[in-house]
């Protein structure tokens, strides 16, 4: 699928590349090619909302957005509904409470258009689980999708390690996919120069670098959107190292600190939008007991750390966190 249609700085439309590297695997083994053009939806329902969420301040995560919005709900449908295809698979490291065998036996059941489905409705809900290779482990960029889409897609790379696969693709003679770099960047629009890609889309609002610790201006920047939490602040004239704590989206002001374990940079609670449940309906023992223990990570390959969830009555969630994690960032999911 294509869902970016502009050449990168280079001048090469990686899309292009991508295309003619999954036709030559086809044409190896014997299968039809399909492409298909999700430009249009990419641009409303993942990068509108990339940008609208950098102007408020947050910093989004588009891979997220585009498995949920588009590979695994536009994608998925088209492979269905146009190809006829039992399931879809996918090369994410990753794996299901559910044998391929259960998968194909799956009634297709779309994603209801209200909050509850039908209590009547008999269905063997899919769990999704880490794969076998815990540092490849991509569940994190899965987290958001929908459970009638995990339960037409099969994980065939989720029992196998990364070296072992490579094996597998060299014996096959797959060496024109071996040769290709790990894809890194934001999703499908691939590595970029971060800070001149997002003021082609938005307009530069200068501001202040601000000191957390005595209110001093240090420099200026921007825009405040060109900055995450936690990263180092670039701050003309000054030689020491200085790190984004908080923005004020109101005044411009990015605050920074002189060092990367400042205190201001740590927090153990955060609260959430309304949660996102794979299996659709919250567990059991947070509904009963308005609390949970549960692990928590907002980066892929974080390592996992102990929290409570306390449930609101709206639907969203309040976690504590064990320990003080450094740099949780707005926008995250």
């Amino acid at each position: 699928m294509n869902n970016w249609d502009v050449v990168d700085e280079h001048g090469m439309c990686s899309a292009e590349k991508d295309c003619e590297d999954a036709y030559r695997v086809c044409q190896k083994l014997d299968i039809p090619f399909h492409q298909v053009s999700y430009v249009k939806e990419y641009w409303h329902e993942v990068f509108s909302y990339f940008l609208n969420e950098y102007e408020k301040g947050r910093t989004p995560n588009p891979d997220v957005l585009c498995n949920k919005h588009i590979k695994f709900n536009h994608f998925l449908n088209y492979a269905i509904d146009n190809l006829g295809a039992d399931a879809i698979a996918t090369g994410h490291y990753a794996r299901t409470s559910h044998e391929d065998e259960d998968i194909f036996q799956n009634q297709y059941l779309k994603s209801s258009q209200t909050l509850f489905r039908n209590r009547f409705e008999i269905r063997n809900n899919v769990k999704l689980l880490q794969a076998a290779d815990f540092f490849k482990d991509q569940t994190f960029f899965l987290s958001q999708i929908s459970q009638c889409a995990l339960r037409k897609t099969l994980f065939p790379l989720g029992g196998l390690t990364k070296d072992f696969v490579k094996k597998i693709a060299a014996e096959a003679g797959f060496h024109h996919v071996l040769k290709r770099k790990e894809s890194m960047g934001i999703c499908f629009i691939g590595e970029r120069n971060f800070e001149k890609f997002i003021l082609e889309y938005l307009e530069p609002q200068p501001g202040n670098f601000v000191s957390i610790e005595d209110g001093k201006i240090l420099g200026t920047h921007k825009g405040w959107f060109l900055f995450t939490l936690g990263q180092r602040a670039r701050i003309g004239g000054l030689r020491d190292p200085w790190f984004v704590v908080d923005k004020d989206v109101a005044t411009g002001d990015i605050f920074v600190a002189p060092c990367t374990d400042h205190p201001a940079l740590f927090r153990d609670l955060l609260r959430t939008d309304r949660m996102h449940w794979i299996a659709e309906e919250p567990p059991a023992e947070l509904v009963n007991n308005k609390m949970m223990d549960c692990h928590f990570r907002f980066q892929h390959q974080m390592a996992l750390v102990p929290c409570v969830l306390t449930l609101n009555q709206d639907g969203t969630v309040w976690a504590t966190l064990v320990k003080p994690i450094r740099a949780l960032t707005p926008g995250q999911v």
